[in-house]
């Protein structure tokens, strides 16, 4: 009987640690893809860097933030495969710098223009993610006649749709320790993280502030995207945004979350190319 139950024991000892879901993991950041048309743009009064790849109608891909145009190297090859990809770092993230304006989406959504401005570039599609998909709604209501899509992954319209404590999630605050390595290996002033931290952090607790008629007022295509198991968007905000913006899609990613791009880019990549009609 002995030697009966130490067979299953053994067993279960020797099995391995339960792999994490897809949706829990953080991978790691793509490296920067080489191109030769990269640069600094000095516009709105601060330095935009930018890099651009591929030939074809303009695709302007606008990051979360703390993070910089690096998380954009899974969605690169697949999306300049038929536009042009512009990427920039959003002021003061990445290799952009900032100066000592209070932070707001208007003030960062002015600055993409400036950079479209910079580049001769008309009008764009705009691939945003969380506070890349909050600019290019506001792009669409503050500036139409400069974007022609919006594809808006894990976007939010009013602070109370994000979810309270999310800095605490495991996932979440791996990426925001993450995201302060990357900072002082990038950014110009690699020493003031904890500075540009609480000044971004003061607009993200009053903004973005959007009614449901300025939503209501916004004529240019969007699809407002999502992870299933997004860790900072309430899945009922989402469901709003859609269902508020007139004529918006609304398409949820299975067994991903607020970090989708870079746990299923085959699947990302997809969705906007399908949405750009490319697919």
């Amino acid at each position: 009987m002995r030697a009966f139950l130490l067979t299953p024991l053994l067993f279960f000892a020797a099995l391995p640690a339960l792999a994490a879901e897809r949706w829990e993991t953080l991978p790691p950041t793509p490296a920067p893809i080489v191109t030769d048309r990269i640069g600094q743009a000095q516009v709105n009064g601060i330095s935009i860097h930018y890099a651009i790849y591929g030939q074809g109608s303009p695709v302007i891909f606008l990051h979360g933030g703390l993070a910089n145009t690096d998380y954009w190297g899974g969605q690169v090859p697949a999306v300049a495969a038929h536009h042009t990809v512009i990427l920039m770092d959003s002021r003061g993230h990445g290799r952009s710098t900032r100066d000592a304006r209070p932070y707001g989406y208007d003030l960062m959504a002015d600055d993409v223009v400036a950079l479209m401005d910079n580049l001769k570039i008309a009008r764009a599609d705009i691939v945003g993610w969380s506070d890349g998909g909050i600019l290019g709604i506001d792009l669409a209501m503050r500036h139409k006649d400069r974007v022609r899509k919006i594809f808006a992954f894990a976007a939010n319209t009013v602070t109370s749709g994000v979810k309270d404590g999310v800095e605490k999630n495991p996932t979440f605050a791996a990426y925001i320790e993450r995201a302060g390595h990357e900072y002082q290996a990038r950014s110009a002033t690699p020493k003031e993280y904890d500075a540009f931290v609480g000044q971004i952090s003061k607009m993200w607790a009053e903004q973005p502030n959007w009614s449901d008629a300025q939503l209501k007022a916004i004529d240019t295509p969007v699809l407002v995207v999502d992870g299933d198991h997004d860790e900072a968007i309430k899945r009922e905000h989402t469901e709003y945004i859609a269902a508020t913006i007139p004529h918006a899609g609304l398409l949820i990613l299975p067994n991903t979350s607020h970090f989708a791009f870079l746990q299923d880019p085959r699947q990302f990549n997809f969705a906007i190319l399908h949405f750009l009609g490319d697919e």
